[in-house]
Protein backbone atom coordinates (compact mmCIF):
# COMPACT_ATOMS: atom_id res chain seq x y z
CA UNK A 1 0.00 0.00 0.00
CA UNK A 2 1.40 3.48 -1.00
CA UNK A 3 -0.08 6.80 -0.88
CA UNK A 4 -1.14 8.66 -3.60
CA UNK A 5 -2.39 11.74 -2.43
CA UNK A 6 -2.38 14.47 0.48
CA UNK A 7 -4.79 17.14 1.03
CA UNK A 8 -5.33 19.63 3.39
CA UNK A 9 -7.89 22.54 3.69
CA UNK A 10 -9.20 25.02 6.44
CA UNK A 11 -12.45 25.62 8.22
CA UNK A 12 -13.03 28.54 10.59
CA UNK A 13 -15.52 27.73 13.30
CA UNK A 14 -17.57 30.02 15.67
CA UNK A 15 -17.70 29.11 19.41
CA UNK A 16 -21.16 29.04 20.89
CA UNK A 17 -20.26 30.80 23.82
CA UNK A 18 -16.57 32.75 23.67
CA UNK A 19 -14.41 32.36 26.46
CA UNK A 20 -11.49 34.24 28.54
CA UNK A 21 -8.36 32.83 29.67
CA UNK A 22 -5.93 35.00 31.40
CA UNK A 23 -4.05 36.21 28.23
CA UNK A 24 -6.53 36.14 25.22
CA UNK A 25 -10.06 35.82 24.58
CA UNK A 26 -11.16 33.18 21.88
CA UNK A 27 -14.50 33.79 19.80
CA UNK A 28 -13.65 31.43 16.52
CA UNK A 29 -11.52 29.02 15.75
CA UNK A 30 -9.57 27.68 12.72
CA UNK A 31 -8.71 24.31 11.97
CA UNK A 32 -6.59 22.93 9.38
CA UNK A 33 -8.20 19.24 7.97
CA UNK A 34 -5.91 16.45 6.13
CA UNK A 35 -6.96 13.62 3.83
CA UNK A 36 -4.44 11.55 2.83
CA UNK A 37 -5.64 8.52 0.17
CA UNK A 38 -4.13 5.64 -0.78
CA UNK A 39 -3.60 3.06 -3.72
CA UNK A 40 -5.56 0.35 -1.38
CA UNK A 41 -8.79 2.93 -1.56
CA UNK A 42 -8.24 3.42 2.03
CA UNK A 43 -8.55 6.78 3.34
CA UNK A 44 -7.03 8.65 6.74
CA UNK A 45 -8.14 11.37 8.47
CA UNK A 46 -6.69 14.62 10.56
CA UNK A 47 -6.69 17.58 11.87
CA UNK A 48 -4.50 20.58 13.24
CA UNK A 49 -5.60 23.33 15.77
CA UNK A 50 -2.94 25.88 15.70
CA UNK A 51 -2.48 28.73 18.00
CA UNK A 52 0.18 31.15 17.44
CA UNK A 53 0.63 31.91 21.39
CA UNK A 54 0.73 27.91 22.18
CA UNK A 55 2.00 26.04 19.33
CA UNK A 56 3.43 28.83 17.25
CA UNK A 57 1.47 27.92 13.86
CA UNK A 58 -1.13 29.77 12.11
CA UNK A 59 -3.69 28.07 9.71
CA UNK A 60 -1.39 29.50 6.81
CA UNK A 61 1.70 27.84 8.10
CA UNK A 62 0.22 24.74 8.59
CA UNK A 63 -1.01 24.47 4.70
CA UNK A 64 1.90 25.86 3.78
CA UNK A 65 4.44 23.29 5.63
CA UNK A 66 1.77 20.40 4.53
CA UNK A 67 2.33 21.61 0.79
CA UNK A 68 5.86 22.68 0.50
CA UNK A 69 7.52 19.67 3.05
CA UNK A 70 4.95 16.89 3.90
CA UNK A 71 3.32 16.43 0.34
CA UNK A 72 6.90 15.63 -1.33
CA UNK A 73 7.77 13.73 1.16
CA UNK A 74 4.65 11.35 1.74
CA UNK A 75 3.97 10.57 -1.41
CA UNK A 76 4.44 7.15 -2.16
CA UNK A 77 5.65 6.28 1.15
CA UNK A 78 4.01 3.34 3.18
CA UNK A 79 1.37 4.58 5.64
CA UNK A 80 0.90 1.57 7.39
CA UNK A 81 4.72 2.66 8.78
CA UNK A 82 3.48 4.73 10.96
CA UNK A 83 7.61 4.82 12.84
CA UNK A 84 9.08 5.37 10.04
CA UNK A 85 7.34 7.99 8.63
CA UNK A 86 7.44 10.16 11.94
CA UNK A 87 11.00 10.03 12.26
CA UNK A 88 11.00 11.50 8.48
CA UNK A 89 7.92 14.34 9.34
CA UNK A 90 10.02 15.15 12.14
CA UNK A 91 12.99 16.04 10.88
CA UNK A 92 11.46 18.74 8.37
CA UNK A 93 8.06 19.88 10.33
CA UNK A 94 10.22 21.02 13.44
CA UNK A 95 8.64 23.26 15.02
CA UNK A 96 5.16 22.52 13.20
CA UNK A 97 3.46 20.47 16.52
CA UNK A 98 0.10 20.93 15.16
CA UNK A 99 0.31 20.00 11.49
CA UNK A 100 2.65 17.29 12.70
CA UNK A 101 -0.50 16.27 14.89
CA UNK A 102 -2.81 16.31 11.61
CA UNK A 103 -0.54 13.92 9.50
CA UNK A 104 -0.19 11.83 12.57
CA UNK A 105 -3.36 11.09 13.29
CA UNK A 106 -4.32 10.38 9.32
CA UNK A 107 -1.20 7.90 9.56
CA UNK A 108 -3.06 6.51 12.77
CA UNK A 109 -6.48 6.42 11.03
CA UNK A 110 -4.99 4.57 8.01
CA UNK A 111 -3.50 2.00 10.06
CA UNK A 112 -6.87 1.07 12.20
CA UNK A 113 -8.56 1.04 9.16
CA UNK A 114 -6.24 -1.59 7.60
CA UNK A 115 -6.29 -3.53 10.64
CA UNK A 116 -9.98 -3.30 11.11
CA UNK A 117 -9.86 -2.18 14.15
CA UNK A 118 -10.42 1.14 16.65
CA UNK A 119 -7.64 2.60 17.05
CA UNK A 120 -7.73 2.33 20.92
CA UNK A 121 -8.10 -1.04 20.82
CA UNK A 122 -4.51 -1.48 18.77
CA UNK A 123 -2.49 0.93 20.76
CA UNK A 124 -3.96 -1.06 24.13
CA UNK A 125 -7.40 -1.04 24.98
CA UNK A 126 -6.95 -0.23 28.78
CA UNK A 127 -10.09 1.36 28.83
CA UNK A 128 -13.06 1.78 27.04
CA UNK A 129 -14.29 5.09 27.95
CA UNK A 130 -13.25 7.90 30.16
CA UNK A 131 -14.72 10.78 31.93
CA UNK A 132 -14.13 14.99 30.80
CA UNK A 133 -14.44 17.57 32.56
CA UNK A 134 -16.09 20.59 30.88
CA UNK A 135 -13.91 24.47 30.95
CA UNK A 136 -15.22 27.17 32.29
CA UNK A 137 -13.74 30.79 31.00
CA UNK A 138 -12.97 33.97 33.22
CA UNK A 139 -16.74 35.29 33.73
CA UNK A 140 -18.22 37.35 36.20
CA UNK A 141 -18.94 35.52 39.83
CA UNK A 142 -22.52 35.20 38.61
CA UNK A 143 -22.23 34.08 35.15
CA UNK A 144 -19.56 31.36 36.53
CA UNK A 145 -22.11 29.94 39.25
CA UNK A 146 -24.68 29.98 36.00
CA UNK A 147 -22.44 28.19 33.60
CA UNK A 148 -21.56 25.64 36.16
CA UNK A 149 -24.77 24.28 37.33
CA UNK A 150 -25.89 24.13 33.69
CA UNK A 151 -23.44 21.78 32.87
CA UNK A 152 -23.71 19.64 36.05
CA UNK A 153 -27.26 19.27 34.82
CA UNK A 154 -26.15 18.02 31.39
CA UNK A 155 -24.68 15.53 33.67
CA UNK A 156 -20.92 16.49 33.78
CA UNK A 157 -19.44 15.69 37.47
CA UNK A 158 -16.30 17.61 36.87
CA UNK A 159 -15.68 21.11 36.27
CA UNK A 160 -12.16 23.15 35.60
CA UNK A 161 -11.96 27.12 35.73
CA UNK A 162 -10.22 29.48 34.38
CA UNK A 163 -8.54 32.04 36.14
CA UNK A 164 -5.07 34.00 36.30
CA UNK A 165 -5.45 37.20 36.21
CA UNK A 166 -6.73 38.17 39.74
CA UNK A 167 -6.20 35.77 42.62
CA UNK A 168 -8.69 37.63 45.17
CA UNK A 169 -11.85 36.95 42.33
CA UNK A 170 -10.87 33.59 41.16
CA UNK A 171 -11.09 32.70 45.11
CA UNK A 172 -14.37 33.92 45.43
CA UNK A 173 -15.26 32.37 42.08
CA UNK A 174 -14.37 28.67 43.04
CA UNK A 175 -16.04 28.83 46.32
CA UNK A 176 -19.37 29.96 44.38
CA UNK A 177 -19.04 27.20 42.61
CA UNK A 178 -18.93 24.78 45.11
CA UNK A 179 -21.16 25.57 47.25
CA UNK A 180 -23.59 25.89 44.24
CA UNK A 181 -22.63 22.14 42.72
CA UNK A 182 -22.28 20.43 45.91
CA UNK A 183 -19.61 18.35 46.95
CA UNK A 184 -19.99 15.72 44.64
CA UNK A 185 -18.35 17.28 41.37
CA UNK A 186 -14.95 17.38 41.12
CA UNK A 187 -13.47 21.21 40.54
CA UNK A 188 -10.14 21.78 38.76
CA UNK A 189 -8.34 25.46 38.23
CA UNK A 190 -6.22 26.65 35.31
CA UNK A 191 -4.13 29.57 36.11
CA UNK A 192 -3.05 29.52 32.50
CA UNK A 193 0.70 30.62 33.87
CA UNK A 194 -1.25 33.97 35.36
CA UNK A 195 0.16 33.69 38.55
CA UNK A 196 3.49 34.20 40.97
CA UNK A 197 4.42 31.67 43.24
CA UNK A 198 3.05 34.26 46.12
CA UNK A 199 -0.17 34.15 44.46
CA UNK A 200 -0.32 30.46 43.21
CA UNK A 201 0.01 29.95 47.54
CA UNK A 202 -2.81 32.36 48.14
CA UNK A 203 -5.06 30.77 45.55
CA UNK A 204 -4.48 27.52 47.19
CA UNK A 205 -5.00 28.51 51.34
CA UNK A 206 -8.12 30.96 49.88
CA UNK A 207 -9.68 28.14 47.94
CA UNK A 208 -9.36 25.22 50.28
CA UNK A 209 -12.75 24.87 51.22
CA UNK A 210 -13.70 24.54 47.32
CA UNK A 211 -11.09 21.25 47.18
CA UNK A 212 -9.74 21.72 44.30
CA UNK A 213 -8.27 18.78 43.04
CA UNK A 214 -5.68 20.05 40.12
CA UNK A 215 -4.12 23.22 39.59
CA UNK A 216 -2.65 23.34 36.78
CA UNK A 217 0.31 25.57 35.21
CA UNK A 218 -0.03 28.17 37.65
CA UNK A 219 3.61 30.17 36.50
CA UNK A 220 5.08 31.15 33.75
CA UNK A 221 5.94 28.30 31.17
CA UNK A 222 9.87 29.24 30.78
CA UNK A 223 10.89 28.97 34.33
CA UNK A 224 10.05 25.50 35.77
CA UNK A 225 11.79 26.68 38.95
CA UNK A 226 8.92 28.61 40.08
CA UNK A 227 6.48 25.75 39.26
CA UNK A 228 8.73 23.50 41.81
CA UNK A 229 8.14 26.19 44.30
CA UNK A 230 4.61 25.85 43.85
CA UNK A 231 4.38 22.13 43.70
CA UNK A 232 6.26 21.95 46.98
CA UNK A 233 4.59 24.26 49.04
CA UNK A 234 0.64 23.43 48.05
CA UNK A 235 -1.49 20.42 49.19
CA UNK A 236 -2.89 19.77 45.84
CA UNK A 237 -1.60 18.64 42.76
CA UNK A 238 0.60 20.81 40.41
CA UNK A 239 0.02 19.95 37.10
CA UNK A 240 2.68 21.18 33.77
CA UNK A 241 0.47 21.85 30.78
CA UNK A 242 2.40 24.82 28.49
CA UNK A 243 5.43 23.67 29.66
CA UNK A 244 5.55 20.75 28.32
CA UNK A 245 5.95 20.65 24.14
CA UNK A 246 7.71 17.89 23.97
CA UNK A 247 9.29 14.14 24.66
CA UNK A 248 12.73 16.76 25.59
CA UNK A 249 10.41 18.88 28.10
CA UNK A 250 8.51 15.55 29.79
CA UNK A 251 11.89 14.03 30.45
CA UNK A 252 13.69 17.13 31.52
CA UNK A 253 10.25 18.43 33.87
CA UNK A 254 10.29 14.55 35.24
CA UNK A 255 13.74 14.22 35.94
CA UNK A 256 13.75 17.23 38.15
CA UNK A 257 10.33 16.22 39.27
CA UNK A 258 8.90 20.01 39.44
CA UNK A 259 5.26 18.78 39.05
CA UNK A 260 2.98 16.41 40.20
CA UNK A 261 1.55 15.36 36.80
CA UNK A 262 1.33 16.35 32.99
CA UNK A 263 -1.02 17.79 30.29
CA UNK A 264 -0.58 15.93 27.11
CA UNK A 265 -2.30 18.02 24.08
CA UNK A 266 -1.57 16.22 21.00
CA UNK A 267 -1.22 19.52 18.94
CA UNK A 268 1.78 20.85 21.63
CA UNK A 269 3.71 17.60 20.95
CA UNK A 270 2.99 16.51 17.50
CA UNK A 271 0.60 13.71 17.66
CA UNK A 272 -0.39 10.28 18.88
CA UNK A 273 3.34 8.63 18.20
CA UNK A 274 4.69 11.10 20.86
CA UNK A 275 2.29 11.19 22.95
CA UNK A 276 2.95 7.68 23.61
CA UNK A 277 6.67 8.15 24.33
CA UNK A 278 6.00 10.79 26.27
CA UNK A 279 3.08 8.58 28.25
CA UNK A 280 6.06 6.03 28.71
CA UNK A 281 8.59 8.71 30.39
CA UNK A 282 5.60 9.53 32.80
CA UNK A 283 5.26 5.80 33.87
CA UNK A 284 8.72 5.51 34.58
CA UNK A 285 8.86 8.50 36.73
CA UNK A 286 5.18 7.68 38.49
CA UNK A 287 3.43 10.85 36.95
CA UNK A 288 -0.14 11.03 35.76
CA UNK A 289 -1.35 11.82 32.51
CA UNK A 290 -3.97 14.64 31.81
CA UNK A 291 -4.67 14.42 27.89
CA UNK A 292 -5.65 18.07 27.09
CA UNK A 293 -6.67 19.77 23.71
CA UNK A 294 -7.59 23.02 22.36
CA UNK A 295 -10.24 24.55 20.75
CA UNK A 296 -10.81 21.09 18.10
CA UNK A 297 -12.54 19.96 15.77
CA UNK A 298 -14.17 16.25 17.19
CA UNK A 299 -11.90 14.26 14.96
CA UNK A 300 -8.85 15.95 16.80
CA UNK A 301 -10.82 15.20 20.15
CA UNK A 302 -11.24 11.21 18.64
CA UNK A 303 -7.41 11.51 18.47
CA UNK A 304 -7.10 12.80 21.87
CA UNK A 305 -9.52 9.96 23.76
CA UNK A 306 -8.12 6.86 21.37
CA UNK A 307 -4.73 7.37 22.99
CA UNK A 308 -6.77 8.07 26.25
CA UNK A 309 -8.16 5.24 26.01
CA UNK A 310 -4.82 3.20 25.23
CA UNK A 311 -3.28 3.56 28.29
CA UNK A 312 -3.81 2.98 32.46
CA UNK A 313 -1.59 6.10 33.98
CA UNK A 314 -3.93 8.66 31.59
CA UNK A 315 -6.20 9.09 34.35
CA UNK A 316 -7.19 12.25 33.46
CA UNK A 317 -8.97 13.84 30.31
CA UNK A 318 -9.72 17.45 29.43
CA UNK A 319 -10.98 16.86 26.01
CA UNK A 320 -14.23 19.35 25.78
CA UNK A 321 -12.53 21.62 22.95
CA UNK A 322 -15.21 20.28 20.55
CA UNK A 323 -18.53 21.69 22.39
CA UNK A 324 -20.12 24.55 20.73
CA UNK A 325 -18.09 24.75 17.60
CA UNK A 326 -20.05 25.96 14.90
CA UNK A 327 -20.24 23.85 11.57
CA UNK A 328 -17.73 21.04 12.73
CA UNK A 329 -17.62 18.72 10.02
CA UNK A 330 -16.67 15.75 12.34
CA UNK A 331 -19.57 16.66 14.83
CA UNK A 332 -19.90 12.87 15.63
CA UNK A 333 -16.71 11.61 15.53
CA UNK A 334 -17.06 11.16 19.56
CA UNK A 335 -19.98 10.09 21.49
CA UNK A 336 -20.41 12.27 24.88
CA UNK A 337 -23.03 10.76 27.50
CA UNK A 338 -23.31 12.39 31.23
CA UNK A 339 -19.46 13.87 30.71
CA UNK A 340 -18.30 10.68 29.85
CA UNK A 341 -16.73 10.04 26.01
CA UNK A 342 -16.77 7.04 24.80
CA UNK A 343 -15.52 6.14 20.82
CA UNK A 344 -17.49 5.39 17.75
CA UNK A 345 -16.15 1.86 17.89
CA UNK A 346 -15.53 1.96 13.71
CA UNK A 347 -12.13 1.41 12.58
CA UNK A 348 -9.32 4.23 12.89
CA UNK A 349 -10.31 7.00 14.70
CA UNK A 350 -13.52 6.17 13.88
CA UNK A 351 -14.87 8.75 11.54
CA UNK A 352 -14.64 9.58 8.12
CA UNK A 353 -15.34 13.42 6.51
CA UNK A 354 -17.71 13.54 3.83
CA UNK A 355 -16.17 14.19 0.20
Amino acid sequence: MKITTIEAWPVTMRLSEPYAIAYESIDTTTNVFVRIETDGKLVGFGCAAPDLAITGETPESVLQVIGDKAVPLLRGADPTRVGLQHHVLRKELRPQPAASAALDMALHDLFGKVCGLPLWRILGGYRDCIETNVTIGILSEADTVARALDWTARGFRCLKLKGGKDVDDDVSRVLRVREAVGAKVELRFDANQGYTVEQARKFVAGARKARIVILEQPTPKGEPALLDEVARNVPIAVMADESLMGLRDAYRLMKRDVADMVNVKLMKVGGIFEALQINAVARAAGYELMVGCMDESALAIAAGLHFALSRENVAYADLDGHLGLQGDPADGAVILRQGVLYPTEAPGLGFDLAS
